[in-house]
């Protein structure tokens, strides 16, 4: 039983390890892309024309699907939007709601 129990131990830490630093690329990720955003929204979300910081996770994602989608018109934002996949919307919408 101890056996086993010592053979376990450095898969689950090596488990927790990945999690961990998964979790780290995707918030790394969202915050670069949200750099591109600081010009008009001002730094970090948190001003400019339209503050965007600090909304519900999917609440950002769901704005830039609907300019993707046209339903915003054809502004710059729609224009941005387009320049987004999927994973990367996901990540800006995880880092802005971070920010206070």
């Amino acid at each position: 039983m101890k056996k086993r129990f010592h053979v376990l131990v450095p898969f689950a830490l090596a488990a927790i390890a990945a999690s961990a630093s998964v979790h780290a690329q995707v918030g790394q990720a969202g915050r670069l892309l949200a750099s591109n955003c600081f010009q008009c929204h001002g730094t970090n979300g948190k001003g400019g024309f339209d503050a965007i910081n600090g909304k519900s996770v999917g609440e950002i994602y769901k704005k830039l699907k609907e300019f993707q989608a046209g339903k915003e018109g054809d502004g710059l934002m729609t224009k941005h939007a387009l320049g987004y996949t999927d994973a990367q919307m996901v990540a800006l919408d995880k880092w802005l709601s971070t920010q206070r």
